[in-house]
């Protein structure tokens, strides 16, 4: 099978990474249908309220009402698509394993509706092995053959949260499949997201080459927090060090510190690696503290809450203390393994009167199911502790200089006179 010059691609799962997906699916011309299990988020959806950066929701303000843009429930649907983009979660489980657990059930569905002539793209992060696990071998059972009949590959997602410069048009993409013809054919379907593709030997090639991009990126914030740590020792600013580092034109990339990672990718990914080599009875010593050290840095900043206090004759417990910002980064409204929810927690257990400002974050639930509510018109004087975490481009954080103490869990917040660092 040719792919069609106007192809009808169904993106399952409709996230974070599977929206933005679907969106410029459709604005490259392909005839999109957008599949999610949950009807809830379908209606977020078809409102136009979802949390997108602006470049989207314009898409989406486009494609809401035109008929190449349809959102459904219905797992028939894969069946009349050319092509099939797998985007739904992989999260952990409670011992820092896989949940897959709807992407099996995605999975699942897809082989279970796959026809002749389809190319089917898995795009959620996984260990090495799973598109073979859970599309190819499935679709040998059914009597397919893979690279003949239909054409399975995986090709990691690479979506950037907050950040607009990074489109999916200007990121290129890696994509490997199960067969080289698979390659090739899913290749053909990706170029309508970006021209610029890298075709590797394997599935498992591609799988490894996501995991090794986000243990990359955690190796380096371990280090970043370390070197923070040191720059502290010495009186010296760790962000006005790194960027002095970061004029070297090779062989250094910039990292900075920060009061812990959040969203899918960090916390999570280089899990389902060490989890892999752990059944295998393999180490990875580097990787494995890295990610105890970024697990660790959210208690490291509630520690330093109590200090910086303590250093100003007070306590912790009873103190009035605000965290600014939580999503896990600037720009957008994700809370997912946000280091805010960890630290507010934290500070709770000690016994603070803990609030938070995020313009963009309405309410946050907890561990053991409180609820606080965003205080949306705060004034510095009622709080003892001001900690920021996060800080949106676009709003006024001038009042953070009435707050008597200043924590910076960010290195970078200028706003207030006097403050201290993480």
């Amino acid at each position: 099978m040719t792919i069609p010059r106007t192809p009808a691609v169904a993106v399952v799962g409709l996230g974070y990474v599977g929206l933005p997906t679907a969106l410029a699916l459709h604005e490259s011309g392909a005839r999109t249908t957008g599949l999610d299990v949950s009807a809830e988020r379908l209606g977020t959806i078809a409102s136009g309220e979802p949390d997108l950066v602006e470049a989207d929701r314009e898409r989406l303000s486009r494609a809401r009402g035109d008929t190449g843009f349809t959102l459904t429930t219905d797992q028939s649907s894969i069946t009349e698509a050319d092509a099939v983009i797998i985007c739904v979660p992989t999260p952990l489980d409670e011992h820092l394993g896989p949940e897959l657990s709807p992407l099996r059930a995605a999975c699942r569905a897809v082989v279970e509706q796959a026809r002749l002539g389809q190319v089917l793209i898995l795009t959620s992060t996984s260990f090495v092995g799973t598109t073979r696990q859970l599309l190819a071998e499935p679709l040998a059972e059914r009597g397919f053959t893979v690279g003949e009949d239909v054409f399975v590959a995986f090709s990691p997602e690479r979506i950037d949260p907050g950040h607009p410069e990074h489109t999916q048009r200007a990121t290129p993409r890696v994509v490997g499949g199960s067969t080289w013809r698979c390659a090739e054919k899913a290749r053909a379907v990706l170029e309508l997201l970006t021209p610029s593709l890298h075709v590797v030997s394997s599935a498992e090639a591609a799988e490894l080459t996501k995991l090794y991009e986000n243990s990359f990126r955690a190796v380096n914030i371990a280090l970043a927090n370390e070197f923070a740590g040191i720059c502290g020792t010495l009186s010296l600013d760790p962000v006005e060090v790194t960027k002095a580092a970061a004029t070297k034109p090779y062989g250094f990339m910039p990292f900075y510190p920060g009061p812990g990672v959040g969203g899918h990718c960090i916390p999570c990914d280089p899990q389902y690696l060490l989890w892999q080599l752990r059944a295998a009875r393999v180490t990875a010593p580097l990787v494995d503290k890295a990610m105890t050290l970024i697990a660790d840095r959210p208690r490291h900043v509630v520690t330093r809450a109590l200090e910086t206090l303590s250093a100003a004759g007070r306590g912790l417990a009873g103190a009035r203390v605000v965290v600014i910002g939580v999503s896990y980064k600037p720009g957008v409204a994700d809370l997912r393994e946000s280091s805010a929810l960890e630290i507010i927690t934290g500070l709770l257990a000690l016994g603070a009167k803990v609030d938070y400002h995020d313009p963009m974050v309405g309410h946050v639930l907890l561990r053991g199911g409180r609820v606080l509510e965003n205080v949306p018109e705060p004034h510095g004087a009622e709080w003892d502790l001001a900690l920021v975490h996060t800080v949106h481009p676009g709003y006024d954080y001038d009042w953070v200089r009435q707050c008597p103490i200043v924590l910076d869990a960010t290195y970078t917040f200028t706003a207030a006179p006097g403050r201290a660092l993480v």
